[in-house]
């Protein structure tokens, strides 16, 4: 099989790019600008874009190849410059993605993974009450918005040209490297700051270790039943912010000093800093049912919760 991958240099196009090349599949992986290291057993592309101007460019990529995994995208930036970040967005996510599709149809590819995000679903659940692949889906922001449209974008391809589409919806990925808010919580864990989550204990949320992420995006190139499906994704163990601090701070060896600080003081106070998305991703919940996956796949996580959180710690100490 050839497989085309975008996004070769992200967090998790990287890994993902590892594994592939090391189960012997061929591989064209495309990056925005010339990667620092060589990889062994895979043709290197440098495409800056995804505009119109670049059509030819993805054409020649996509010549010979079976399967597209798609997974560069415009994600959320802190301090956005952009003069409307709705319109970047959509230009990346929605119609980068949608005018590779249609390419690649062109180009004789016979299936196409779409690595989009939980967020085209909403930004958050009621505890026991989880989402599942087929639940309506209430995108709030830009990034969100835009991946929910390049889904719906993709499907009518699919219904159109007998393209092959799947769409995996990732919650907050972890593993060696990462960085943002997972890597800040680290980082004041292992300085053994006090933190004031000890009364955090009744929200849920999902998370996926990028080992189980990149496994579920393997059996998806060339499962049969996989075609045309959904599937969200996860470690399939939702923590509460607490238990979840507690476990990273015994993978790093530090205990976690947590302090209780009632929930409405803590939503108070991130409304008074105007960080309110700071406290839902913190204190809210967001579970997701990747039964799914096992009935249709029979895939299950190859990783636990602890297992993902101590390759985390490993990096972490480097």
């Amino acid at each position: 099989m050839n497989l085309l991958l975008t996004g070769a240099s992200g967090f998790v196009g990287r890994a993902l790019l590892q594994n592939l090349v090391e189960i012997g599949l061929r591989v064209k992986a495309c990056f925005r600008a010339q990667p620092h290291l060589q990889i062994n057993n895979c043709e290197c592309l440098v495409i800056p874009d995804f505009t119109i101007h670049e059509e030819m460019a993805w054409k020649s990529a996509l010549s010979g190849i079976h399967t597209v995994v798609h997974a560069a995208a415009r994600v959320h930036i802190m301090n956005d410059k952009a003069l409307n970040p709705m319109d970047e967005f959509r230009r990346v996510n929605t119609t980068g993605t949608l005018n590779l599709a249609r390419w690649a149809t062109e180009m004789g590819v016979k299936r196409f993974v779409f690595i989009s995000s939980v967020k085209a679903m909403g930004e958050g659940t009621d505890i026991g009450s989880p989402f599942k692949a087929d639940s309506p889906c209430q995108p709030v922001d830009p990034y969100g918005i835009s991946k929910r449209e390049a889904e719906i974008g993709l499907l009518e391809i699919a219904a159109q040209t007998g393209l092959e589409v799947v769409i995996i919806r990732p919650p907050l990925v972890y593993g060696p490297k990462v960085k943002a808010n997972f890597a800040a919580l680290m980082g004041w864990l292992a300085k053994g700051m006090p933190l004031p989550f000890a009364a955090v204990r009744d929200n849920r949320r999902s998370f996926v270790s990028l080992r189980n992420l990149v496994d579920l995006i393997t059996v998806c190139i060339s499962h049969p039943g996989a075609a045309n499906q959904v599937f969200l994704v996860s470690d399939a163990e939702d923590l509460s912010t607490a238990d979840l601090l507690i476990r990273m701070g015994h993978a790093l060896a530090r205990p976690a000093k947590l302090f209780n600080c009632p929930v409405m003081c803590l939503r108070w106070g991130a409304r008074v800093l105007g960080k309110e998305h700071v406290f839902d991703r913190l204190c809210g919940s967001l579970q997701l049912d990747v039964e799914k996956n096992r009935q249709i796949l029979g895939w299950v996580p190859l990783q636990t919760v602890d297992e993902g959180l101590a390759t985390v710690a490993a990096e972490f100490r480097k």
